[in-house]
């Protein structure tokens, strides 16, 4: 939003309020965007009555959300008017703020057709103009407290500033009320804490709501005028700041001063500390001249390695990408590491989604609105660059609706991040082995999860320009959007694999067990028929609700695999199939034929993904009698599969991933 287009004719609005109590009006101010006044109305008239009716319907409409906007009649006796209510406010409150404040602009504005009226805790405007379609945050108006501050007041404007732009991310993340409170906590000892609260009207996108608000945060130290406190406050967003508590309630983001860097911070305001500067004009003079010498090598120095950084970066950057990316490609995949904290809350828990085997997870929500997951790798993998590669080498060239799509990546201070889209669903096992989320796939969601995960699979076996192994598909690395629909995710471990070539051996050892196949758990044989075999013990979980988790019960004989052949054989495979679904039962038969023959003991008994797809589409293709599966566990002990347990190859404990989405 463009705030200050018509900043000559603002400035009748922005005059400081003159008490800590911020309560004002301005009568006919909207003809700031006309050239007469809008003028008045006559006592009793139909514009008096629609009035009358808007305001009240206005309060009936605003209950729960606290804000309402609309309009009543026609011309030449239409009006529009808004109401809000600060988001701390519960609905009692809010109705006994607006009907005061209805009483109040009413007497103080006495048939004006325009009014806007500030109170603490709520705000009115109405007029005949159409207003409600004006793009600006305009007519403005500023509070500003008596007292000025005492402390660091360039640290002080730093600290609201960065704590008011995490702010922002919280408030549109609530699809209730564009709202939120925040508090800086240990600013000094003679300043305890910095109290915030900003807030949008909830008739705007979340994209234009944070552009609102970040547009009064980066101008507050302007206007401010170095005061302990001070409420800028527009049509569509205001943000307030306060030296003591003024919400209801505890703060919803609290932050540490220390934890705040004062490299993302604005510059301080205009005119402050202009005395102290002149006082001191004369010492910092000489300290200047004798230091000059100094700070242009250093800055000389520091512009000459932040280049040679940012070159490599670049490098580093285009060779994960795509060689032939010009520096045009680069700059728009990198987002930088200012807007991550600000889109994640600096990394806060609350917004954090799940673990993996390479780092943390968070939800953010990037400026334009855009919702996102951000993988945080861990600072002290020492894999995690190169894990990185993978995932932007794999990712960024990849285009499926089966395949998760990679927004950005950030390499800032140490930091590795890799910027996804955000998936509302989360993961697949926190639907699949929760008793009661698992209620919510019925045959046909599920059947189209595996038919989807099939899809994705053969895509990267062998539609994709690159022929790419997983190596670690399960239900966790399966996340579903908001219509359910699945998505392939987690490529840290995934290989390139050369298009000639059908098999490969490696020493390391990555995945999860349960879903490795024998010769690539056992000998480190890895081809696409391991995904292959990963995917049917996935197909069986999802048909069944139960984890084959690798682990067994060598009394009962209840691992999934074991389990399924067992029922397969004797006549009795409707029993496992999860009573909470309700689909044709032959079809179901069908897909756990399908899954029994990719879990295949014999890599080439396993069927390519291109033909898996085709049996899946089909219900009258004939299919392949199987044999028992990889691992099957006889009830009378013992492991039939692929060679000796004891002559597994070694297995990096530290690239067994465990990347679950676990609901908070």
């Amino acid at each position: 939003m463009h705030l200050f287009l018509f900043l000559p004719l603002l400035s009748l609005l922005l005059v400081p309020a003159t008490s800590d109590s911020f309560k004002s009006y301005t009568c006919d101010s909207m003809s700031i965007f006309s050239s007469t006044t809008t003028g008045n109305y006559t006592a009793n008239s139909t514009y008096q009555s629609n009035l009358n009716t808007l305001l009240s319907d206005l309060k009936a409409n605003s209950t729960g959300t606290g804000f309402a906007a609309g309009k009543l009649g026609t011309a030449p006796n239409e009006v529009r008017g808004l109401i809000l209510c600060r988001g701390d406010l519960n609905a009692s409150s809010c109705s006994s703020c607006l009907s005061q404040i209805f009483t109040d602009i009413l007497s103080s504005c006495p048939l004006y057709k325009t009014a806007i009226m500030w109170y603490d805790n709520c705000y009115v405007q109405f007029s005949n103009l159409d207003f409600l379609s004006l793009p600006d945050n305009i007519p403005l108006k500023l509070f500003v407290k008596k007292k000025n501050l005492t402390v660091d007041q360039t640290r002080f404007f730093q600290d609201v500033s960065q704590l008011m732009t995490q702010m922002a991310s919280v408030a549109i993340s609530n699809s209730t009320k564009y709202f939120a409170t925040g508090e800086v906590k240990n600013f000094s000892t003679e300043l305890s804490s910095i109290y915030a609260l900003l807030q949008c009207t909830t008739n705007m996108p979340k994209s234009q709501c944070q552009s609102c608000l970040q547009s009064l945060v980066n101008d507050l130290p302007g206007y401010s005028e170095g005061k302990d406190g001070a409420w800028l406050v527009g049509i569509y967003c205001n943000i307030r700041y306060d030296t003591i508590p003024f919400y209801n309630g505890a703060a919803m983001l609290q932050i540490d001063s220390a934890s705040l860097s004062p490299s993302l911070s604005p510059s301080s305001p205009p005119g402050v500390n202009d005395g102290k500067k002149k006082k001191n004009t004369a010492a910092i003079l000489a300290i200047t001249i004798s230091l000059v010498v100094a700070i242009l090598s250093s800055t000389t120095f520091c512009i000459c390695l932040h280049k040679k950084r940012q070159r490599q970066r670049e490098k580093l950057i285009s060779e994960m990408i795509n060689p032939g990316h010009n520096k045009e490609n680069i700059d728009s995949f990198l987002i930088g590491l200012t807007t991550l904290r600000a889109a994640t809350l600096n990394f806060n828990e609350s917004n954090r989604l799940g673990e993996g085997g390479f780092g943390a997870v968070y939800k953010g929500i990037l400026p334009s609105g855009e919702e996102v997951a951000v993988k945080r790798l861990s600072q002290c993998s020492s894999q995690g660059l190169g894990e990185l590669r993978n995932e932007l080498v794999l990712v960024a060239k990849l285009k499926h609706k089966n395949l998760v799509r990679v927004v950005g990546v950030c390499l800032e201070d140490q930091e590795k991040l890799l910027v996804y889209e955000f998936l509302s669903n989360r993961s697949l096992d926190t639907f699949l082995f929760d008793k009661e989320k698992r209620q919510e796939l019925d045959w046909t969601r599920r059947r189209s999860i595996i038919n989807g995960v099939a899809r994705g699979l053969q895509y990267l076996h062998e539609d994709s320009q690159l022929k790419i192994i997983h190596r670690d598909l399960k239900a966790s690395n399966i996340l579903l959007d908001a219509d359910m629909n699945p998505k392939i995710s987690d490529f840290g471990l995934a290989r390139l694999f050369p298009v000639d070539q059908t098999i490969n051996v490696t020493r390391r050892i990555v995945g999860t067990y349960g879903y490795m196949a024998p010769e690539y758990a056992m000998h480190g044989r890895y081809s696409v028929k391991s995904d292959v075999f990963s995917f049917g013990v996935l197909l069986l979980e999802v048909i069944t609700g139960k984890q084959n988790g690798g682990s067994y019960d060598a009394e009962m004989g209840e691992d999934l695999l074991s389990s399924t052949w067992d029922h397969w054989t004797s006549g009795t495979i409707t029993d496992i199939i999860d009573p909470m679904i309700d689909g044709p039962v032959n079809e179901i038969i069908q897909y756990i034929h399908i899954g029994l023959l990719c879990v295949q003991e014999d890599l080439k008994d396993r069927p390519r993904m291109s033909d898996v797809a085709v049996m899946l589409d089909s219900n009258t293709i004939s299919l392949q009698a199987p044999s028992k599966p990889a691992f099957y566990l006889r009830r009378g002990g013992g492991v039939s599969g692929y060679g000796s347990l004891n002559n597994m190859v070694p297995v990096s404990q530290n690239e067994v991933t465990i990347s679950e989405f676990k609901p908070r």
